[in-house]
């Protein structure tokens, strides 16, 4: 049913609840609380404690009164609508500013409860500013309960908003919208309450235990359905036939390769090696920490299949990356007789026709681009891997899109890479569609990076710093999380919530965002005999070339950039990471520019900038500190950001969860994962109505 069914939703308020994504009542019932306020004991006015939040109930003891305080020279005219309260036990006036229409709102002998924060006064009275308030009743909202808050649209008021969600459950309690989505079985099996009672109670608990009782019903519900569909993805993968490759001799490569492959890598290349084999399709996901050598994994799979008669495509999120795989594949391959082409957005028309035509008639074997290869109009001859790395940037959708350029009788094996270290238990939701192996070892002579935190204090010490490097012939990077100033909207920011939701916000104070435009300036008349250049993603992927270009080569000493450099860029040279406004950067994204020092054979140093003082904001620099450990960095990352901003930018490919978190309901998941392996198993009874049922519930699952 329609929102605008609902009283008191007329066009305007429609559209503000459309613009989130409210448009049925199914979907109010289903816009979870982000918190809640426990009001559920009435206090006396005696029991009002000073600078807590109290609630009490009881009639005004006079007609509430308008006051207009004379204005202040420039000053807004102000109206203070004021009102007192008795009960048996005192008094406590209540105090609101710019509502005089409450004046009328309050009638004499009608009882209300007020909710609010008290203060005493300097004269011994009680006050309480601002108080919620509402009439008592039956079926009271915002007192005498334990009371929802929400994310409420633009528009809407919390009390508004709550009695629009009360209004919607009502409706939908006399009617077909609580249908039950889990068989009874699994619900026996798992302890799990109906799904009625659970958005009932979600909303409006009636007690502790009915609130978790609901929460788990739903966590779990969200989560068993999302691995439900990514095991029927991964049950037709494992279903499809794969090409067979028999030569699995890669010692003409290796030998040519500059340095020995780690244990780690060996074992990748082995569960490769055994997927290549099996006459099914590989789906295998790598997961390396930053410097781990995936690429020469990757480029070693390539060349198997390759030698095998067969073409090799990598899909990577950013042109520089692109750019630089194509060189580094070029590099080897091109002494064993094998052409490898580029096919990204900014490749003039001829250059683009050739590679296409290269592609489509087998002459090129190592096929390197962006999002270009999934384009329509772009053919292969016999496509028998793809690639997709930084896989976090991509969603399974556009994984599928590429390898359904393969062969007409079998699909090309798949595999997928990321950097970005990945709890396992989660990995099994990202990635619950491919077999994972995992690269748990750099390689010899990877340089340790020695990282320290600072305030805005030593910005003379790190020009300073910059300087040194440049004079030993080393470079830099500094990273900002703005292009130009008050470009807070930028893409390349690292994504955001509301203050209210996310707790990397609290307490944030107003810090000015450092910016790539002024910061390049500042720094250039700092250091005016450094080489200084800017980088960022709203310049001409051309440009960006150059600039990474002579950066490569040294021309660049010292390149201050946006996140853009933050995947999979190599020079070798750079020493010093300097990265401005740390506190908005995630754990995982800081460690990926970390990352991009320490490449080479010279000391490194990562140093994070930041001015905030909050609690979460130190440990955060404390644990980047203390540990160069990916995984560890990960695991905090995900309790402080949740999974949907565990990447910096929303993941792709992962849908917003409505009310799990990855990381507080981490047993929930483990429960959820089991009921889905044993359904899958067929180890849990199910009618052929219950079947179909959830069948038809996973089909509705968000995750291509």
């Amino acid at each position: 049913m329609d929102i605008t069914n609902l009283t008191g939703i007329g066009d305007k308020r429609a559209q503000a609840l459309r613009a989130i994504g409210m448009n049925t009542v199914y979907d109010l019932i289903n816009y979870f609380p982000r918190d809640y306020d426990d009001r559920s004991q009435i206090k006396a006015v005696e029991e009002l404690i000073p600078g807590a939040v109290g609630t009490i109930r009881g009639a005004l003891a006079g007609e509430p009164v308008n006051i207009n305080p004379p204005r202040k020279s420039g000053g807004r005219p102000l109206t203070i609508t004021k009102a007192v309260l008795k009960d048996g036990t005192g008094s406590v006036e209540l105090v609101w500013f710019n509502q005089p229409y409450l004046k009328k709102y309050f009638r004499m002998g009608q009882e209300y409860a007020f909710t609010g924060r008290v203060r005493l006064q300097y004269n011994g009275q009680l006050q309480m500013e601002s108080p919620d308030y509402e009439l008592s009743s039956e079926n009271q909202l915002s007192a005498g309960r334990i009371v929802p808050v929400y994310t409420a649209p633009k528009g809407f008021s919390q009390k508004t908003f709550r009695a629009l969600i009360f209004q919607a459950l009502g409706m939908a309690r006399s009617s077909p919208w609580f249908p039950e989505n889990l068989p009874l079985s699994i619900r026996l099996e798992y302890e799990l309450c109906d799904r009625k009672t659970a958005l009932t109670n979600i909303h409006y608990p009636e007690s502790d235990q009915a609130f978790m009782a609901a929460r788990r019903r739903l966590v779990f519900e969200e989560l068993f359905f999302m691995q439900m569909a990514l095991f029927a993805l991964k049950d037709t993968s494992d279903q499809e036939l794969g090409i067979m490759l028999s030569d699995t001799d890669a010692v003409p490569l290796l030998s040519g390769l500059p340095f020995k492959l780690t244990n780690a890598q060996k074992r990748v290349l082995e569960d490769i090696s055994r997927d290549y084999s099996l006459g099914t399709r590989m789906n295998r996901l790598i997961q390396g920490d930053v410097g781990s050598g995936k690429t020469a994994v990757a480029m070693v799979a390539a060349y198997l299949a390759i030698n095998n008669g067969y073409q090799a495509a990598i899909m990577v999120p950013t042109e520089v990356l692109a750019q630089q795989h194509y060189k580094d594949f070029g590099r080897y391959f091109a002494s064993l007789g094998i052409e490898t082409v580029l096919l990204t957005g900014s490749l003039k028309a001829k250059e683009k026709r050739e590679a296409l035509a290269k592609a489509a008639n087998n002459s090129a074997l190592m096929i390197v681009g962006t999002h270009a290869l999934i384009q329509q109009g772009v053919e292969f001859a016999n496509l028998g891997l793809v690639i997709t790395d930084e896989q976090h940037r991509f969603g399974v959708n556009q994984r599928f899109m590429l390898t359904d350029k393969g062969a007409n009788y079998c699909s090309p094996h798949t595999l997928v890479m990321t950097a970005t270290p990945i709890p396992r238990t989660l990995a099994l939701i990202l990635y619950g569609d491919l077999d994972i192996s995992i690269i748990n070892e750099l390689p010899p002579g990877r340089q340790a990076i020695k990282t320290y935190s600072v305030d805005s204090s030593y910005r003379q010490r790190l020009h300073g710093f910059i300087r040194k490097e440049a004079e030993a012939g080393r470079q830099a990077y500094v990273i900002c999380p703005a292009i130009e100033e008050s470009d807070s909207s930028d893409k390349e920011m690292v994504g955001e919530k509301g203050a209210a939701e996310h707790p990397m916000t609290e307490n944030r104070p107003p810090v000015a965002l450092k910016n790539v435009l002024a910061y390049t300036k500042e720094l250039s008349a700092a250091l005016p005999d450094i080489s200084i250049a800017c980088l960022h993603g709203k310049m001409k992927p051309v440009e960006k070339q150059e600039i990474m270009d002579n950066f490569k080569s040294g021309k660049i000493q010292a390149l201050v950039s946006t996140t853009v450099i933050e995947v999979g860029v190599h020079v070798a040279n750079a020493t010093l990471m300097i990265i401005e406004n740390a506190e908005r950067f995630g754990l995982s994204q800081l460690h990926q520019l970390r990352g991009r020092v320490g490449r080479g054979a010279h000391e490194s140093y990562c140093v994070l900038v930041t001015d905030a003082k909050n609690k979460i904001t130190k440990a955060r620099m404390k644990a980047m500190r203390d540990t160069t450990d990916g995984f560890k960095l990960a695991e905090l990352d995900l309790a402080q950001r949740g999974a949907g901003d565990f990447f910096g930018t929303r993941q792709h490919g992962l849908p917003d969860f409505s009310i799990a978190n990855l990381y507080r309901d981490m047993d929930i998941l483990k429960i959820a994962q089991f009921a889905a392996l044993a359904v899958r198993k067929g180890e849990i009874a199910l009618s052929d109505e219950e079947d179909k049922m959830l069948e038809s519930r996973v089909a509705l699952v968000p995750i291509l």
